[in-house]
């Protein structure tokens, strides 16, 4: 791997919560260039903390970085902030389906284009890319989005993203709480969107299923730290991975990386 293929660089990094709480302790990958990456591992396994890092969210949460470096395109986040980060290009859809829940479906994907002034005609296709992406929005582009499912609030979520036109797209549990279907078709249209697009998808999910099924690498975290990276197809076929992430073993597998 080139220097010139990373797009996202993330350094042995540790963090803490209230001075006090370690969230993370020596996580560790690179993202390139128009590759789908996913973070796996369970619940309080450090993947949220480490995507607000990546986007210089964490003093939001009351947390800090107290080690490593995340570089993204070459320059440290920790010098921009978050608004100048979406304007460079990294995107981020936070755990939890946040859409403005008074506008419609179209007016929360035009919001998504305010930080970067873009022309009405970018916008305008900004719109239609999600349209062909999720063809049920357009069905419901005049719907409120607090009256729409849940599947159509994330899909309206990662809309409103897109409409940033980012380089990296960071997502945090896209599946959660989704029935099996409308996960399906969201993994779908981001791998159709990572395909068609080239653009550059990481994901954090606890469902690694369904993670791996789409990803192009992967790296599993347990307690903050980074334990396994390697293709995501070889993470899926990987006994040491089911022993540790679904149970088999009671202690972590030493940090390694799968060639």
């Amino acid at each position: 791997m080139s220097e010139h293929d990373i797009l996202l660089d993330v350094s042995d990094v540790a963090a803490v919560y209230n001075h006090s709480i370690r969230a993370l302790n020596g996580v560790s990958f690179q993202v390139r260039a128009g590759e789908i990456f996913a973070l796996v591992g369970a619940n309080g396994a450090g993947k949220t903390t480490l995507l607000k890092a990546v986007s210089n969210l964490l003093s939001a949460e009351r947390g800090r970085l107290t080690g490593g470096a995340i570089r993204f395109a070459g320059r440290s986040v920790f010098e921009r902030n978050p608004a100048d980060l979406v304007r460079d290009g990294l995107a981020q859809v936070l755990e939890g389906r946040h859409c403005f829940r008074s506008l419609t479906v179209e007016e929360n994907l035009v919001t998504g284009g305010l930080g970067r002034s873009l022309r009405r005609h970018d916008v305008a296709a900004g719109i239609d890319l999600v349209y062909h992406l999720f063809p049920r929005l357009k069905e419901r582009r005049h719907s409120l989005a607090g009256l729409i499912s849940g599947g159509e609030q994330q899909m309206t979520a990662i809309g409103r993203a897109l409409l940033s036109r980012p380089k990296l797209l960071v997502l945090d549990e896209p599946s959660m709480g989704l029935a099996p279907l409308v996960v399906r078709d969201i993994f779908e249209a981001l791998a159709r969107l990572n395909r068609e697009e080239g653009l550059t998808i990481l994901l954090a999910e606890q469902n690694s299923r369904i993670a791996l099924n789409y990803a192009d690498r992967a790296a599993v975290l347990e307690n903050g730290a980074t334990v396994l990276t390697a293709s995501a197809g070889e993470l899926s076929r990987n006994d040491a991975l089911a022993a540790f992430y679904l149970g088999g073993s009671t202690q972590p597998a030493a940090a390694s990386t799968l060639n």
